[in-house]
């Protein structure tokens, strides 16, 4: 490979590397098909799977997407940027906007695969929200779908005996959401804390969010606190770490 001399870096991440540095030049935009393995092998004269794996490097950065039978495109997706704390303010639900209205403009939002269940509180949920293993709560799972592309699986915990008959207890939660909800039955939310980690996805979490080969997930968990620091909430959030960027803007 040309200029490779004193380059410690294996064949295909400077392969890797080169592709990445065209695509943010503008050489390739987004939608466009990128060299493919043959023509990669002929450039720099490499085997094909170092060729295979330079693009699976730019695959699993989230870069560029497989498409069967056709090659390897610049992904053509716009990150979704998180305001982590804009849209739990209480302007948002308590007008009865959605929280995610403060993340998505005018982009595309669909909510799937919702179900709402009631089951007794995992041990770990039980500790936060300071019961017994087994108490009874509710508990909302839903996928988020942009512009097409799955990007977060959501799983909500609230207490049973707190939202029974409420419209927490059905898919649609109406105007606001979960939190207006709370507002109304005396639990409004006054603080919440989130804790933020990352993993790689089980299979079922990225057959769900359709991810490709090597792409980490966002793990959020956020509690939310009514008055005298009551629990009325622990949200679990599993996010496409490729279709994210996080943003807190405060005052210092």
């Amino acid at each position: 490979m040309t200029g490779s001399s004193g380059d410690k870096r294996p064949k295909y991440q400077r392969i890797a590397d080169s592709l990445k540095a065209a695509v943010d030049a503008g050489r390739y935009r987004a939608g466009d098909r990128l060299p493919g393995e043959n023509d990669l092998m002929d450039e720099y004269g490499v085997a094909r799977m170092t060729a295979r794996q330079a693009l699976g490097v730019l695959q699993s950065e989230g870069i560029a997407e497989a498409r069967k039978g056709a090659g390897v495109f610049v992904r053509d997706f716009r990150p979704l940027r998180r305001r982590g704390i804009q849209r739990l303010a209480q302007g948002q639900w308590g007008s009865g906007r959605s929280i995610w209205s403060a993340d998505i403009d005018n982009r595309s939002l669909v909510v799937d695969q919702v179900s709402v269940t009631e089951q007794g509180a995992p041990e770990h949920v039980a500790r936060v929200l300071g019961v017994e293993p087994g108490v009874p709560m509710c508990v909302r799972h839903r996928r988020f779908v942009l512009d097409g592309k799955p990007v977060l699986l959501s799983i909500s915990y609230l207490p049973a005996v707190l939202v029974a008959g409420t419209a927490i207890t059905r898919e649609d939660t109406g105007p606001g959401g979960t939190y207006a909800r709370l507002a109304e039955l005396g639990a409004k939310p006054v603080h919440f804390r989130e804790e933020v980690r990352s993993r790689m996805p089980a299979a079922e979490e990225a057959a769900r969010l359709e991810l490709s080969a090597g792409t980490p997930v966002i793990l959020i968990c956020r509690t939310a606190f009514a008055d005298e620091g009551q629990v009325v909430e622990l949200n679990e959030m599993i996010l496409d770490a490729a279709s994210y960027v996080l943003e807190y803007d405060f005052d210092a």
